[in-house]
């Protein structure tokens, strides 16, 4: 037989494949109906394991066996995506505890930030809400989570990543922590310069203070200072604030132009950046499950089981959606070694059918999942 032929015959399988298929998913039909008025979940993992090991057991080779798994789990995969689908029509899956709002409330609102003044911090919040905001600062991400959770805020301006350095890893862990959500962010741009008390001279320059990721974003300039000290700050704005203090003229700080204008430093190398195009994502949390009309990002975070698969067979739910996924992160899972919590970004709404859909199959077959927010 040539290729044509062996093509026909290939055709003619598909077909009935095609046909038994609709057929299966008939059934899976009568069998939502049935776990409705049992009131049974969709997924049931034993059963699943069970008709898998009896499927491979049918095949004629090693390759076959993998082939037959694999196959059998897509196919459990969609019969479950339609079984949620069909209780979603029926109104039988519980509502998304979010209110939706025409817009997110700025007026009157109390912001706190991490930092003191002159912290890129302080620069995203007057981004976001005005520079007329009321507000105040705290030592912490972690006090100012809690002084939202606590309701001594309203919002609070964390970071959450760097186009350079990456995630900023601690606030990921306290968005798991405490019980506040995402209602907002805002890009800024990272300007660093190099400053110093007036009459300080770049070439004498013995000491620099920074944030470690203004240091890290500084590399190139600071490597051809091999004699300079570099010291870490819990903030550049604190850095410039420690010149202040210090009365050095052999000390230096790199932070934001603004924070050189607050404690009267005097810029004395704008050029310090590795890279110019340097942008750090803030978010903005509240302690209510709040979201606009006009959100358009869905952030969650979720564990899987340590099983081969189970990550993708959560992310199908995505692709069965129609949806887009943006961004992942995954970080440790605190007290259990090796595991991991995968946090996703998509683009949607809560109040969207699709969404719905898709974290609706992801809370039933994760270990652990939550909504951080949408915005």
């Amino acid at each position: 037989m040539d290729l044509k032929d062996l093509r026909l015959k290939i055709d003619e399988v598909d077909n009935q494949m095609i046909a038994l298929f609709q057929q299966r998913l008939d059934i899976c039909r009568d069998i939502a109906e049935v776990k409705l008025q049992a009131g049974r979940p969709v997924q049931d993992l034993e059963r699943e394991r069970q008709k898998i090991e009896a499927l491979r057991e049918k095949a004629v080779n090693d390759f076959n066996e993998e082939g037959v798994v694999e196959l059998f789990n897509q196919v459990m995969s969609i019969s479950r995506k339609l079984q949620y689908q069909i209780m979603a029509e029926r109104g039988t899956v519980g509502a998304i505890p979010f209110e939706m709002l025409p817009t997110i409330p700025k007026k009157k609102a109390r912001v706190v930030y991490q930092g003191i003044e002159g912290a890129y911090s302080q620069a995203a919040m007057f981004q976001f809400f005005g520079e007329d905001v009321r507000n105040y600062n705290v030592k912490t991400w972690d006090d100012a989570m809690k002084a939202v959770c606590g309701g001594m805020a309203d919002y609070a301006v964390l970071p959450l990543e760097n186009s350079i350095a990456g995630q900023v890893g601690d606030v990921y862990d306290l968005l798991m922590h405490y019980d506040n959500y995402i209602v907002g962010e805002t890009y800024l741009k990272v300007q660093h310069v190099l400053m110093g008390l007036p009459g300080t001279k770049e070439d004498e320059i013995k000491r620099i203070y920074s944030h470690p990721q203004g240091l890290m974003q500084c590399s190139e300039y600071l490597n051809t200072h091999s004699g300079v000290e570099r010291f870490s700050t819990d903030n550049t704005a604190t850095s410039a604030r420690k010149v202040v203090e210090e009365q050095d003229t052999t000390y230096a700080a790199i932070a934001s132009e603004q924070a050189a204008k607050n404690y009267g430093l005097e810029i004395l190398n704008r050029d310090v950046m590795d890279n110019p195009e340097n942008y750090t994502r803030f978010i903005i949390v509240s302690s209510k499950k709040i979201y606009s009309e006009e959100a358009k990002k869905v952030s969650i975070c979720f564990e899987c089981s340590h099983e081969v698969g189970s990550l993708y067979r959560l992310m199908s739910h995505f692709i069965y959606n129609n949806l887009n996924m943006t961004k992942i992160e995954s970080r440790p899972v605190p007290g259990k070694a090796w595991e991991y919590r995968f946090f996703v970004d998509i683009d949607g709404n809560l109040s969207s059918a699709e969404v719905k859909n898709a974290l609706r199959g992801i809370l039933e077959e994760a270990i652990y999942f939550k909504i951080l927010g949408n915005y």
